[in-house]
């Protein structure tokens, strides 16, 4: 466990620093073309990937929930409940990043 979270940490720093030289770009708005079919490919890979790991942690969850009803039938109204609002998480995720996507292809898109 450890072992993950200080894989993190260091991916996660690694994305900063090569995050920084892009702050010292100079003047002008830097949005050519090229710069916004880049941000279509990047919403449209960013919404893939999301719907991709939502529907597989959707399937996880239900898939949780079967064996919690069929193992204890008496606690199915508590582990439906915990489902149901598990699953309604699950889908805000993939709703945001197709938020963002929206804001990358409508509201940048031609500057």
């Amino acid at each position: 466990m450890i072992r993950k979270v200080v894989l993190a940490a260091i991916v996660s720093m690694a994305f900063v620093v090569l995050a920084a030289p892009v702050f010292a770009q100079g003047g002008g708005s830097g949005w050519t073309p090229e710069v916004y079919k880049w941000a279509l490919i990047s919403g449209a890979f960013a919404l893939g990937l999301a719907a991709a790991a939502g529907a597989y942690s959707q399937s996880r969850a239900i898939t949780a929930a079967c064996d919690g009803i069929s193992r204890n039938p008496g606690a199915s109204g508590q582990i439906r409940f915990a489902l149901i609002l598990g699953l309604a998480l699950i889908e805000s995720l993939v709703i945001y990043v197709l938020l963002i996507a929206f804001i990358i292809f409508l509201v940048l898109w031609g500057g």
